[in-house]
């Protein structure tokens, strides 16, 4: 049986993760969202466990994906959890550049490969930097995620 682990801060969910999700979903037997906290990042606009719930509402038709959240290493979490590779989504080329030195530090470091899928659709070249920057500005924001985590989103950010 074939675990992917698809490791992320997630904050928040947008339509590129869940097409990178439904793609995985389909490859593998199953796939584990690790929610993590990237120490080198901001504490983050949602919680872990809002993530988490977010991304769950999302992928609720898929039945071989659940979330999990985890701290500490990736590599670590990916062992603990039964992964035998980690996935991540690309959206440009500046992806690919970053993502292979890291997927070179988790096989050298953590014996764990790395599973690379495009992101595909409208969602393919979104970030979730922007989604929240320009929730908070009030812009539209209907076409890079649900109605769901737009709902989410407008509820932090409404006085």
């Amino acid at each position: 049986m074939t675990v992917a682990m698809y490791p992320g801060s997630f904050d928040p969910v947008h339509n590129g993760h869940v097409g990178v999700i439904a793609q995985a979903a389909a490859l593998f037997d199953h796939v584990i969202v690790g929610v993590g906290h990237n120490p080198a990042k901001p504490s983050g606009l949602f919680t872990p466990e809002e993530r988490a719930e977010l991304i769950r509402h999302e992928v609720a038709d898929l039945p071989n994906v659940r979330v999990e959240l985890f701290s500490g290493l990736v590599t670590a979490a990916a062992h603990e959890l039964g992964a035998q590779c980690l996935l991540k989504g690309l959206r440009s080329g500046s992806d690919l550049d970053v993502e292979m030195q890291q997927a070179h530090m988790n096989l050298t470091t953590g014996a764990v490969p790395t599973v690379f899928l495009p992101g595909t659709g409208g969602g393919a070249l979104v970030a979730s930097t922007y989604v929240r920057q320009i929730a908070a500005g009030g812009g539209d924001i209907s076409g890079v995620v649900s109605a769901y985590v737009a709902d989410a989103l407008q509820a932090k950010f409404t006085p």
